[in-house]
C-alpha cells in the first residue's frame, strides 16, 4: 500500500508546495514514519491524508530552515487548511484527493533530462524501486545510479518546471520514456529481481493501472495500446506462475486453467483492433507474442512459428542482445536447439549480457533440448548462483540437480 500511496503523495505536495526535489524526500521520510507507527498503532482510516499531513510537517519544517525560501513559506501557509493536524476524510472534496501519478510520471520524464536520468527517476518517485533495483536494471553500480538520480532532481528543481500535465508536441516527446517505465515497473513486479518473492504484486498492478490511464488519455496511440495489452496478456498467467509454496513454475508447466480469462479477452481484443492502425511499434509486437501463447491450449500448441517472425519483427524495430536471446529460444522450437545455441554463442561473445544469468538458463534450457546433460547442469547451477531472486534459484539449483540425478 505504501508503494502505491508514494507517488500520489509525491504529486500532491508538489503541486502544493512547487518544490519536486524537497517533495520527494520529505514523502520518503512520511514513508519511514508510516512503517515504524502503523505496524504499533494500527493503519489510520485515511492512510493516503495521514502521509500528505506528515509529510507536509516535514517540508514545512525544511521550507522554515532556509532562509532562501521565506517567501514561498507564505504561499505554503495560505494554501494549507485552516486545521493541518486533521487528515481529509477519504471522500473529501480536498484537493489532495487528486491522484496527480501521472502528472509525476510525465513531469520526472521531462525533455530537461536524458532518457536514462529521466527513466531512472521515474522508477524511483513514480514506480517505487529502489536505487539498488534501478541500478541493476541499467547493469550500473548502486553509487552511480543514486548520483544519476539526485542530479536529476537537482535539475528538476532548478529548471522551475511547472507541475502539469503537458499537452501536444511536449508531451509526444515525453511519450517514449513514459512507457518504458511503465513497461520496467510492470516487469519488476511480475518477476521480482530480487528477494524471496517471484512477483511484487503491488508493482504489477499499479503499472497497469497507470497505463490504463494513459491509455485512456490517449486511446488512439497505437503503443499505449499495446504496452496496456501486453500487460494484461502477460499478468493473465500470474496466478500459475507460482505452486503453493511460491516456487516458480515455468510457462510450459503452468496450469493453464488458472489463467485469467478475462484478462486475457481484454488484451487480445486491444491488441487485434490496434495492430491493423499503425504505426508498428515493439509494445505491439510484444502483446502479440503474448496472445500467441496464451491463445494455445497446451504448451505443445503454441505457433511456435509465428512466435519466431514475430521476434524478427521485433529484432528489425529494436535490436537489442534481451531480444535476441528471446528470439533464440524460438529458433530452437522451430530449426532446433543447434540453431537456437548458435545465437546464444554469438550473444556470449558480443559480451553485452556478460554475467546476466537469463544468458546462462537459455543456454542450459537449449542444451537440456540437444541431449547434452552435462553441459546443461552446468549452466543451470551457473544462471543459480547468478540470480538475485531466491525462487528462481530454487528452482534452477532443483532442475540441475534432477538433471545430474538421471545422467
Amino acid at each position: 500500500m505504501l508503494r502505491t500511496l508514494a507517488p500520489q503523495v509525491v504529486g500532491v505536495l508538489t503541486r502544493r508546495f512547487g518544490d519536486f526535489g524537497t517533495a520527494e524526500d520529505a514523502v520518503q521520510e512520511a514513508l519511514l514514519a508510516a512503517a515504524v507507527q502503523w505496524p504499533a498503532e494500527g493503519v489510520p482510516g485515511n492512510p493516503r491524508g495521514w502521509l500528505i499531513q506528515v509529510a507536509s510537517r516535514r517540508m514545512t519544517e525544511q521550507v522554515r530552515g532556509e532562509q532562501a525560501r521565506r517567501r514561498r513559506e507564505d504561499l505554503v501557509a495560505a494554501r494549507e487548511p485552516a486545521d493541518r493536524r486533521t487528515a481529509p476524510p477519504a471522500d473529501s472534496d480536498d484537493p489532495a484527493a487528486r491522484d496527480d501519478s501521472l502528472t509525476l510520471l510525465f513531469l520526472c520524464c521531462h525533455p530537461a533530462l536524458s532518457a536514462t536520468a529521466a527513466i531512472a527517476l521515474t522508477l524511483r518517485c513514480v514506480g517505487g524501486l529502489t536505487t539498488a533495483e534501478i541500478a541493476r536494471a541499467f547493469m550500473v553500480p548502486e553509487a552511480t545510479m543514486g548520483q544519476r538520480i539526485s542530479r536529476a532532481k537537482q535539475r528538476i528543481k532548478a529548471s522551475g518546471i511547472p507541475f502539469v500535465m503537458p499537452d501536444g508536441k511536449d508531451r509526444a516527446r515525453r511519450l517514449d520514456a513514459v512507457l518504458h517505465v511503465l513497461y520496467l515497473i510492470f516487469n519488476e513486479g511480475y518477476a521480482a529481481g530480487e528477494g524471496a518473492d517471484l512477483q511484487r504484486v503491488e508493482l504489477s498492478r499499479e503499472a497497469i493501472r497507470l497505463t490504463r490511464a494513459a491509455y485512456d488519455m490517449l486511446p488512439d496511440d497505437s503503443e499505449v495500446a499495446g504496452l496496456l495489452a501486453l500487460m494484461l496478456l502477460t499478468d493473465a498467467r500470474s496466478a500459475a506462475r507460482t505452486g503453493p509454496a511460491g516456487e516458480l513454475i515455468p510457462l510450459a508447466e503452468q496450469d493453464r486453467r488458472l489463467w485469467d480469462r478475462k484478462a486475457m479477452e481484454e488484451g487480445t481484443a486491444l491488441i487485434t483492433a490496434t495492430l491493423p492502425k499503425g504505426p508498428l511499434g515493439p509494445y505491439q509486437v510484444q502483446a502479440a507474442i503474448a496472445a500467441v501463447h496464451d491463445e494455445a491450449e497446451t504448451a505443445e500448441d503454441t505457433d511456435w512459428p509465428q512466435i519466431l517472425a514475430l521476434y524478427g519483427v521485433l529484432e528489425q524495430l529494436g535490436p537489442n542482445p534481451v531480444v535476441s536471446l528471446n528470439r533464440a529460444v524460438a529458433v530452437a522450437m522451430v530449426r532446433g536447439a543447434k540453431a537456437g545455441l548458435d545465437i546464444v554463442e554469438s550473444l556470449d561473445a558480443d559480451g553485452r549480457l556478460k554475467g546476466n544469468h537469463r544468458l546462462a538458463v537459455v543456454r542450459a534450457h537449449l542444451l537440456e533440448m540437444a541431449g547434452d546433460r552435462q553441459g546443461a547442469v552446468e549452466n543451470y547451477r551457473e544462471a543459480a548462483n547468478r540470480t538475485t531472486s531466491l525462487p528462481e534459484r530454487h528452482y534452477l539449483t532443483i532442475r540441475a540437480a534432477r538433471l545430474a540425478g538421471d545422467s
